[in-house]
């Protein structure tokens, strides 16, 4: 292990700046959204994008390295102390309404960026922990049939008509967030049902991964009532809503209006490195496992965050993804600063019948 391998515990710098606020929450309920979207804004403005891969003999013992996959893991009982500690707080103690706001946002951004971020890196890999960790990771945000739709329906489909997860051109992020959110789930049981068929299992089955989400799902919802009184089981609610609303906002800056050509076939181009919008801003990369090189991580699925690689040939967005969230919440602005940058071979691509779905223009 390399010193600078230590460099991912930044991630912690979020649920720390939540755990802040939990224990102070009438000086520092908000510290937690001021720090992700004001004062991580402003340092990736002054420091320079790193777009340095690893060397081969680096990548081999990086993905050896436990230290990488403890840092992951570590997120679980972080999150789950973190929620549970703020409803108990909110609970107990005597707070305005806009110190209670703060505690809802802090948290809410830990479930997004520890929780979602850390079970999608997580959800792509094939032992029984790894699934069972992301799973609950995914449970306070209400989105527990992310990896089947991820996995199985996201990465198959992206940049195509077909796809829930990718905006289209001038389609706002408000927009998105409700046609994503809601096509990803209904994806989820279409995916889950092709399954079954396949492993030729029926619906009440162990077998049946979104039977055993929602009966988790609604599990988890019955704790918040019954361990707390119902307005702050609502807040509990909201909470995850902020969570998986974040996740939309990174889906949505991720994919958004980059298009795969379609043959003759009816078959669409491979996933290449040209089709995710990539970032290199550095504090943003460690702070969200490397989330940003998402260019990579669609090109190859299954590797691992440590060992993500820039390439030159994909789109860049101009900022950070903290500021590009702030820029997405104003339409006109991002489709001013984004639309001129969408490569000019997918402008091409959406004068074709076959796209007038993924544009509203």
């Amino acid at each position: 292990m390399k010193f600078n391998d230590l460099k991912y515990l930044a991630a912690f710098l979020i649920p720390i700046c939540a755990l802040v606020g939990v224990f102070y929450p009438k000086q520092l309920s908000f510290l937690t959204p001021v720090f992700t979207f004001v004062l991580i804004p402003i340092i990736e403005l002054f420091t320079p994008e790193n777009k340095k891969n690893l060397l081969e003999e680096e990548k081999i013992k990086k993905n050896k390295s436990k230290l990488f996959e403890f840092l992951l893991y570590l997120n679980l009982p972080l999150v789950y102390f973190i929620l549970i500690t703020g409803l108990i707080q909110i609970n107990q103690l005597d707070l305005s309404h806009l110190e209670i706001l703060g505690l809802v946002f802090s948290i809410g951004i830990v479930l997004g960026s520890n929780g979602i971020n850390v079970a999608h890196e997580l959800g792509h890999r094939d032992d029984f922990w790894s699934q069972q960790v992301a799973r609950l990771l995914l449970l306070p945000s209400h989105y527990t049939h992310f990896t089947i739709e991820h996995n199985y329906g996201h990465h198959a489909k992206v940049s195509t008509p077909d796809d829930p997860a990718t905006a289209k051109l001038n389609q706002s992020v408000y927009s998105f967030w409700w046609t994503s959110s809601t096509g990803q789930y209904k994806n989820a049981w279409k995916i889950q049902k092709k399954l079954l068929s396949t492993k030729e299992a029926s619906f009440f089955s162990l077998k049946n991964d979104m039977l055993m989400n929602s009966f988790l799902q609604m599990t988890y919802l019955t704790l918040l009532f019954l361990f707390f009184s119902w307005k702050v089981a609502l807040l509990g609610i909201f909470m995850g809503i902020i969570g998986f609303l974040l996740l939309e906002s990174i889906n949505y800056l991720e994919h958004y209006a980059l298009l795969r050509q379609q043959k003759k076939s009816g078959r669409y181009e491979p996933v290449k490195e040209i089709h995710s919008w990539n970032s290199n801003h550095l504090l943003g990369r460690i702070m969200l496992y490397e989330l940003t090189r998402h260019s990579d991580h669609h090109y190859r699925a299954n590797k691992k965050y440590q060992l993500l690689d820039y390439h030159s040939t994909s789109p860049e967005l101009p900022y950070g993804y903290p500021t590009s969230i702030l820029i997405a919440l104003v339409p006109p602005l991002w489709f001013a600063i984004m639309n001129p940058r969408i490569p000019r071979e997918m402008k091409a691509l959406r004068k074709t019948n076959q796209w007038t779905k993924l544009s509203t223009t």
